[in-house]
């Protein structure tokens, strides 16, 4: 792998002027700027479309007929962030597996904070459990708080009881705990992600909520009888612990999870498929993953 290909994507997230932490206002658009700025891929074709009113976009390869169907949930914080923004990274996915990525556009904190995005999950996943828009069978995929709300889903249909479960999760950096524990290995390598930026947008989710209920950070929750799950994360990412806590937090409830972790690459570093091998390599695991659930 490049060496120099992991320090041209660090030093585009060093140069970004996002702060995660900021007046929410602003950061949504800087962070619209920085997301969008990764391409989206040819030979896919993007559509908007409505989940029970829950506004998403569809992401369907033109390559071949899709045989099943990816929920997609965009990170961000569950403050800034949209399925527009991250339609890059999705459309990578879509153009891996093969599959149809729908893209939720969920409503976004502080504005709506918790449980407005779980609701808006739940609403979308039940759409496609109906057969609108999905083709069966259906997986779900996030990355950062989307793979959180990922979970959030899986766990909530669960607790619905007449709800199926998605035939598997595929979740990309995930951020699993809103307490945002100390991690005392964590170097600074991370240009985006730090505990202060994560705490701040944690609150605004929350608001009182708490951050130990299993719905908001599933690694403090039974996640006994969900699907198969694949975990990837970086090595030098703020988030490495969660993933690695998250894994074992599934591997204790008996859930058959796998933690992929690339070295020396950050947070959703998939989103950099284009420019960075690691990232595109990511991404034919996670797909193979998709395949050997789906098919």
């Amino acid at each position: 792998m490049s060496q120099q290909q992991r320090e041209d994507v660090a030093q585009i997230l060093r140069n970004a002027p996002v702060d995660l932490g900021g007046e929410v206002t602003e950061q949504r658009e800087l962070f619209a700027k920085m997301v969008a700025a990764n391409p989206v891929p040819d030979g896919v074709r993007i559509e908007s479309l409505s989940l029970d009113g829950i506004p998403a976009l569809s992401i369907e390869p033109h390559a071949t007929t899709p045989d099943s169907t990816v929920l997609y949930f965009h990170g961000g914080c569950f403050v800034v962030g949209s399925a527009r923004a991250s339609a890059g990274l999705a459309a990578n996915l879509a153009r891996k597996t093969g599959a149809r990525v729908i893209s939720v556009d969920y409503r976004l904190a502080p504005e709506h904070p918790y449980p407005a995005a779980l609701d808006d999950a739940l609403t979308a996943y039940h759409a496609l459990v109906k057969g609108e828009h999905g083709i069966a069978p259906i997986a779900v995929a996030g990355e950062s708080a989307g793979a959180n709300l990922a979970v959030a889903l899986m766990l909530a249909a669960r607790g619905l009881g007449d709800l199926p479960q998605p035939a598997c999760a595929i979740l990309l950096s995930p951020w699993a705990d809103l307490t945002v524990p100390h991690v005392p290995q964590d170097a600074g390598l991370d240009p985006v992600i730090n505990a202060g930026a994560l705490r701040t947008r944690a609150a605004d989710y929350l608001a009182g909520a708490d951050p130990r209920d299993g719905l908001l950070s599933p690694v403090h929750a039974d996640l006994t009888g969900l699907p198969p799950i694949l975990i990837q994360a970086g090595s030098e990412e703020y988030l490495l612990d969660d993933a690695i806590r998250l894994a074992a937090r599934a591997a204790a409830d008996h859930v058959p999870v796998t933690l992929d972790v690339t070295p020396h690459v950050l947070h959703v570093f998939q989103a950099f498929a284009a420019l960075l091998e690691e990232g595109e390599d990511a991404l034919v695991r996670a797909a193979a993953f998709l395949h050997t659930h789906t098919r």
